[in-house]
């Protein structure tokens, strides 16, 4: 099976990309207008039931997100490359290292959830189990990770996209298996480089979260805060994003 995806950038530097439960590869905004394509080759992959690859059959599972991902290396002859996950692809991309420790070069976590299980409980479950069918608890979900500081026009439009961009059984699939699954006795202890990006604003994936997983998990982790973001760094802060992202890249 050929993997749609898509690719920014021929460097030597090879760089696998995994977006979040709401998002998909076109889903990155103008971040990507600042990413260095002679340094680095990018490719962005999307999950089964979601983007170009929403009527491909699936389990839609992070155990087939990451043989995917695999795969997809493989097509592109790929034998190492980087990691960057978003949220729940920041589980996923510890997935890939978990099936393929030897291949991952650098492993960074963008706003992301951990190897370990993130129960949700109470309204917070709700919210989220509820947001396959009901675009009002998507756009609820994106308004609380971004601090409540968020128009109206970027909120209304990052929920239809998600909508559009994502098949509702999909979804809620994933939802269970990014809050319940934990590998994380699979990649503890790992002596990979490892960056942690959180925004200061995010109230659902914080800095204290992120030192009692990430940090915990791996001994080389670095964790830095993004200043004047929430869970969405590639849209709030598109440059500064970028610039941090790549300089760890490049160390």
């Amino acid at each position: 099976m050929t993997i749609s995806h898509r690719t920014i950038g021929t460097g030597a530097h090879k760089v696998l990309v995994l977006h979040d439960w709401f998002g998909t590869s076109a889903a990155w905004g103008q971040f990507l207008d600042h990413l260095d394509p002679e340094a680095f080759g990018y490719a962005f992959l999307d999950y089964r039931g979601y983007g170009d690859r929403r009527e491909v059959a699936g389990e839609f599972t992070l155990a087939e997100i990451a043989a995917d991902a695999l795969a997809l290396a493989d097509q592109l002859g790929w034998d190492t490359f980087s990691v960057v996950g978003h949220s729940m692809g920041g589980k996923a991309a510890q997935r890939v290292l978990a099936e393929a420790p030897r291949r991952v070069r650098k492993l960074v976590g963008v706003t992301p959830v951990p190897a370990s299980a993130f129960p949700l409980e109470g309204d917070a479950y709700d919210l989220f189990h509820g947001a396959a069918h009901s675009p009002a608890n998507r756009r609820a979900i994106l308004d609380t990770v971004t601090g409540h500081r968020a128009c109206g026009r970027w909120l209304d439009a990052m929920t239809a996209r998600s909508v559009a961009g994502s098949l509702p059984e999909a979804f809620a699939s994933y939802l269970a298996e990014w809050t319940t699954q934990d590998f994380a006795a699979k990649v503890a202890g790992s002596s990979l480089p490892v960056k942690v990006f959180v925004g200061e604003h995010d109230l659902a994936l914080t800095a204290e979260a992120m030192r009692g997983t990430w940090l915990a998990h791996y001994p080389q982790a670095e964790l830095e805060v993004l200043a004047n973001s929430g869970h969405y760094p590639m849209h709030e802060i598109p440059v500064a994003f970028a610039t941090a992202l790549e300089a760890f890249l490049r160390a």
